[in-house]
């Protein structure tokens, strides 16, 4: 995937997903990492946006894994740089 502009905005608007737990991990990773991801990332992160809230959901609090290797590593890299942001602000 190339990372133009409207490419990005297209990922940016669908990680909005009107459910508050989701939209607290998925907005920044999109607005802050996205652009930094390879192709590669930046396509598996797209797949993932294709997935059922519910779902998402269950795999963002760890509550079920992912039923692939590859989207399950995709909700690693969210949850940690989710976490290393925490960190960054103390909390």
């Amino acid at each position: 995937m190339n990372s133009t502009t409207p490419e990005l905005n297209r990922i940016y608007w669908h990680s909005r997903r009107g459910m508050l737990e989701l939209d607290i991990l998925l907005v920044p990773f999109a607005e802050q990492h996205v652009k930094h991801l390879t192709p590669e990332l930046q396509q598996l992160y797209t797949l993932l946006l294709m997935e059922e809230d519910q779902d998402l959901y269950s795999w963002l609090t760890r509550k079920e894994l992912a039923p692939s290797p590859q989207l399950q590593s995709m909700v690693e890299i969210i949850l940690e740089k989710h976490q290393q942001k925490n960190l960054k602000i103390g909390i």
